[in-house]
């Protein structure tokens, strides 16, 4: 059976495509979910047209993040936090930490799950973090962790 997918399926498809799978698996899984609709002369027109608009939106969105990452990748960003005289933080810093860190000195503004942190940093000094705004551009970001 032909259906046109209205979400990104890893395996499968993106958003929009038309593909070709068991009849079992699109009754009763990708339409009553709500992840496909059987491909007609109707449906695959409309879903050409949404696939268009999906490709003008994330060529607008991947501009921006490409423009996001050359204004930060060339910052350097501070954040303050308690430590021992180890340099141990007493807490941690965590991706929210930095992304309000970032709206302060350079007024823009992250969503905490564009940040990629494997763990919250715990101790004083400088490291990379990967930003992620777009699945296709990521960038490193400076961030120097200090004693207060």
């Amino acid at each position: 059976m032909k259906v046109v997918l209205h979400e990104r399926i890893d395996g499968l498809g993106g958003r929009g495509d038309i593909v070709e799978v068991s009849d079992g698996y699109a009754r009763n899984s990708l339409i009553p979910k709500g992840l496909a609709q059987q491909a007609t002369e109707g449906v695959t027109a409309q879903a050409e047209a949404m696939k268009r608009a999906w490709q003008l939106r994330n060529a607008k969105e991947r501009e921006s993040a490409e423009e996001l990452a050359k204004v930060l990748v060339s910052k350097t960003i501070v954040i303050t936090a308690r430590a021992s005289g180890e340099g141990k933080l007493f807490g941690s810093v965590s991706a929210s930490d930095i992304t309000d860190a970032v709206k302060e000195q350079t007024s823009v503004e992250l969503d905490r799950k564009m940040i990629e942190l494997d763990e919250a940093i715990r101790t004083v000094g400088t490291r990379s973090v990967m930003v992620k705004p777009h699945s296709d551009v990521a960038f490193p970001l400076s961030v120097d962790v200090t004693a207060s």
